[in-house]
């Protein structure tokens, strides 16, 4: 089977790794903060805060803004639930937005349209959370714009994205949100094993999520609602979780940081190269907004339906019988039992529905070779023009 995405670890991670497991600590020792120094230095934001995954990383960045009962979160309906659930866990309420039929991203004008409306309701967000989809960063300078104007603040759901630019800056930066939110899951960019991170530039919500990552437990006297009884001394000062990445994992991170460049250029000469082989057949290859640099975590086709003969989940199965692990990234999170539970139907965001319908991710990682990816390319144009 050639997967559609895949990690690699090198033996220079793996001894990276083995060093850890001879010292003194094994979770929250010095390779934690020297992870977050690393990744802080290379997008340019002020503080990191790293976590044991993304989904924990955007449930604290909701709370470090004080989302809570009451309160709206919008978000793209094409990404990974995690994005729309992490203001669920706060006890919100989650809204969508359409997406670009282009970039497959949070749309801007659709975004604009719904505010009007909903400022007349009086149901605005207090938070907007847009997801680089693919890699690809969302066009961020128009939705601060309007986050300025109707007074929502922005998590940048960057889970597929580190290593990518918007307007050659890093994304991660923070010069259009508030905080912006990593994802080191092994088919991602670089890897932890399991692992996020939380960036911003905004040292109160450093603090609170560092809080928040670890118990809402504090040892800073500063802090303390009263001196410490000494040495030994902590307090509670929140409802926090365990929600920490461990040295190892750290490690891993560290070195894998060093490809960061590397993986990035490899996965576009990748897709480059799918691009020119997938020229002339009935399918819409990913477009590249003119603003971004993407990470390219994933390469997306589009089946043309009504110009082929088999329909999609014939294609789709075609591909997985002969060892090729596409796959779809996403099923619409409003189209989800849970979400229809909640009110949300069928018909509510027809472009994301649209995309459900003929999107498919083909296999795309740094170690899949030219033989491979041809393999990929014949098999798909068998299923299509047979």
């Amino acid at each position: 089977m050639i997967p559609y995405g895949r990690h690699e670890v090198t033996p220079e991670d793996i001894e990276n790794v083995i060093k850890v497991l001879s010292l003194d600590f094994l979770t929250q020792g010095p390779q934690v903060p020297r992870f977050e120094q690393i990744v802080g230095d290379y997008c340019g934001a002020q503080n990191a805060i790293a976590v044991n995954s993304a989904t924990s990383a955007l449930h604290i960045a909701c709370l470090a803004l004080g989302l809570g009962p009451g309160d709206h979160l919008w978000t793209s309906p094409i990404t990974f639930v995690a994005s729309a659930n992490c203001a669920l866990y706060c006890g919100a309420e989650v809204n969508f937005v359409d997406i670009d039929p282009r970039t497959y991203n949070l749309c801007p004008n659709a975004l604009e349209h719904k505010l009007i409306a909903a400022e007349k309701e009086g149901r605005l967000p207090k938070i907007v959370v847009p997801v680089h989809m693919c890699g690809q960063p969302c066009d961020m300078q128009a939705i601060q714009t309007l986050g300025h104007k109707y007074g929502f603040k922005i998590i940048e759901d960057a889970s597929h994205a580190i290593g990518g630019k918007y307007q050659r800056e890093p994304v991660g930066n923070g010069r259009y949100s508030d905080i912006t939110v990593f994802s080191f899951h092994p088919v991602k960019i670089i890897t932890t094993g399991e692992g996020g991170m939380a960036l911003t530039n905004d040292i109160e919500l450093a603090n609170r999520m560092t809080l928040l990552r670890s118990h809402g437990i504090t040892r800073d006297p500063a802090l303390m609602t009263h001196a410490p009884d000494g040495a030994w001394y902590y307090q509670q000062i929140d409802l926090g979780f365990n929600y920490r990445l461990t040295d190892i994992q750290a490690a891993l991170g560290v070195s894998q940081m060093t490809r960061l460049d590397e993986y990035v250029s490899r996965r576009h000469a990748l897709a480059k190269r799918y691009d020119a082989l997938l020229a002339d057949l009935p399918l819409i290859r990913p477009w590249q907004h003119p603003a971004g640099h993407s990470a390219f975590h994933l390469y997306v086709i589009r089946i043309q339906g009504k110009r082929i003969r088999r329909t999609y989940a014939e294609v789709f199965q075609m591909l997985r019988a002969q060892g090729v692990g596409v796959n779809l990234h996403y099923i619409p999170v409003h189209t989800q039992p849970y979400y229809r539970r909640l009110g949300f139907k069928l018909g509510d965001f027809p472009q994301a529905e649209q995309y459900y319908a003929e999107a498919m991710s083909l296999p795309l990682y740094v170690t899949i070779t030219e033989a491979e990816q041809d393999k990929v390319v014949r098999l798909l144009t068998e299923a299509l023009t047979s």
